[in-house]
């Protein structure tokens, strides 16, 4: 059997530039300028393999000869050392890329893109809610069509639309790993839902006022508050609640509204023309404003979005049998 330990610490702190075998395959390369380095010759299968230990100055004496003796017991097994260590590294490096970790990296690339840099949520809840809770510790190089379909079966006839966009959120994150250099299956989204089969479930749309009602409606509005004013320019100019309920008094250049883009839901400034208006009274600086909060706010916005709309509705529009709901009014025209 080859002599072990051949070397002495003093004698690799004194060696000079040149290669000093310590047995069993362990060799310490002293090089000038650089120091050194540790590396491993064994054979396997026939064929002579080196593989590096790392510098001199960062694995000492004792350190080496312990992971020599580490992948010659590799090599015993008739397993390539070298090749051995790579698949440890890369099954090392998917516990670091679980979907969790990709779909946050995802969408932090993706957040520029987003409304508001996606604040709001509605991008990543479907995944938060339904993907990531079954999944989202599992590396995503190991994930399969089976288990998106297992994740998603439950809600994709009985919630569709979530269930689609939970699919076509789950493409982006794959592709966004793809871009990573991970080995992820580009494919499957695509026979996740091949396995699926098409929803079942059938839309229902919120009914809209029909443009026949509107004129009764507007006339209605007559008592001169805020709410009333406020809800008659939201039937003139056809725009979403948010832009009006939170209209700035900067935000009029002469006749004409200014809508900035952070409050489109189209991100785009949009202007619209108007007459004279007047102010309601000293309020601040919104041109709806109320004593309570400043500005026409929905006081019920972890309950149902846009709710004040859907109050005043119920109020208003129930006892004048008016059906539909007022909720922008731009589907009325």
């Amino acid at each position: 059997m080859p002599a072990l330990n051949k070397l002495s610490s003093l004698q690799v702190k004194n060696a000079q530039p040149g290669k000093y075998s310590d047995g069993g395959g362990l060799w310490l390369h002293k090089k000038d300028g650089d120091g050194g380095k540790w590396f491993l010759r064994v054979h396997v299968h026939g064929r002579r393999r080196e593989m590096g230990l790392g510098a001199l100055s960062a694995v000492s004496l004792k350190e080496a000869r312990e992971e020599a003796e580490k992948w010659r017991a590799v090599a015993r097994q008739g397993k390539d050392p070298i090749k051995e260590r790579e698949r440890v590294r890369r099954e090392a490096a998917k516990a670091d890329h679980t979907l969790t970790v990709v779909a946050e990296e995802a969408f932090a690339a993706r957040q520029a893109e987003l409304k508001d840099d996606g604040k709001a949520g509605r991008w990543f809840s479907p995944l938060q809610l339904h993907v990531l809770p079954k999944l989202g510790n599992v590396p995503i190089e190991e994930i399969d069509q089976q288990d998106i379909k297992n994740t998603l079966a439950p809600i994709w006839h009985s919630k569709g639309e979530t269930a689609k966009k939970a699919m076509d959120r789950l493409g982006i994150v794959f592709r966004h790993g793809a871009a990573m250099g991970l080995d992820v299956d580009l494919q499957a989204t695509m026979k996740a839902k091949a396995l699926l089969g098409k929803s079942r479930q059938v839309r229902k749309h919120i009914p809209a006022m029909t443009w026949v009602e509107v004129p009764a409606f507007y006339e209605s509005l007559d008592d001169g508050s805020v709410t009333h004013l406020a809800f008659r320019l939201l039937i003139l100019t056809a725009v979403r609640s948010k832009p009006l309920r939170f209209f700035h008094l900067d935000e009029l250049h002469g006749d004409t509204w200014v809508i900035p883009a952070d409050k489109m839901k189209t991100c785009k400034e949009f202007h619209v023309p108007l007459g004279a208006l007047d102010r309601l009274g000293d309020r601040g600086k919104f041109f709806f404003t109320t004593n309570k909060t400043g500005v026409i706010e929905i006081w019920c916005r972890q309950i149902v979005q846009n709710s004040f709309w859907v109050t005043f509705w119920r109020r208003n529009c129930q006892a004048q049998k008016i059906g539909g709901i007022v909720f922008d009014l731009v589907d009325s025209f």
